[in-house]
């Protein structure tokens, strides 16, 4: 299985890596910095270049078997197997995706419900909740924005299965549970904010999210609000 850097250190913008495994123009290799698209999270966007050629990576996603694929442009050079090849990040888009993931994560702490569904982007994300009542756009942006000046510290560790089971209050999304299989789950932990399952790439400090502002709410349903945030940069 690929040794998934990204999970270790967020910030690591390229790396070295040997090709395992090509097929079409899906490229695995044995470590890698680049996302897979997974919890609402787009897969990271790149370069992947070797001696004798250089391709453009458009997505990066799982496969059928759990193994993670570098998705090259149509009709790009294809590296062997067994050669070593660089990987390159689109780094600005993964990092205004670190700042959107934990920018949700402070609004899930702001609004105390369920979590529905939410998907990210580098222009907006959103989140949505099991919730009925309206939203004060005003006094939820101010409380999102001062868990932001507060400069929490973010880190991740790990946890048993068993012990989340032991904890079924930690897992704030209804229709999706933390995979499992592997014997752990990844817990996301903004000190004194928020503690949850996620398997997301995170900033160090809540503070790195700089001005974010509630957009849209949208009525999804009776229980249903889907709330849109953007970056103001």
């Amino acid at each position: 299985m690929t040794d998934e850097i990204f999970r270790k250190d967020s910030y690591r913008k390229e790396c070295d890596a040997e090709v395992t495994a090509v097929e079409g123009q899906a490229v695995e290799v044995d470590r890698t910095v680049f996302y897979p698209l997974g919890g609402g999270q787009p897969g990271d966007t790149g370069s992947m270049s070797w001696p004798s050629g250089k391709a453009r990576i458009v997505d990066t996603r799982y496969g059928e078997s759990g193994e993670i694929l570098h998705l090259l442009a149509a009709e790009s050079p294809l590296p062997p197997v067994g050669e070593t090849v660089h990987l390159a990040l689109d780094w600005e888009r993964r990092y205004r995706h670190m700042r959107m993931h934990t920018a949700m994560h402070l609004l899930g702490a702001v609004l105390k419900y369920g979590v529905t569904g939410g998907n990210i982007s580098s222009d907006k994300s959103r989140l949505d909740f099991d919730m009925e009542d309206t939203v004060d756009k005003d006094a939820v942006g101010e409380a999102l924005q001062a868990l932001v000046a507060a400069d929490h510290p973010v880190s991740c560790r790990w946890i048993s299965e068993a012990e989340l089971d032991a904890n079924p209050d930690l897992v704030r999304t209804m229709s999706v549970q933390p995979p499992r299989g592997k014997g752990e789950v990844r817990l996301l932990e903004i000190q004194g904010v928020d503690l949850q399952p996620c398997g997301g790439t995170h900033l160090r400090s809540t503070g790195e999210v700089g001005k974010v502002r509630i957009g849209k709410v949208e009525k999804k349903g009776r229980r249903n609000r889907r709330v849109n945030i953007h970056l103001d940069d």
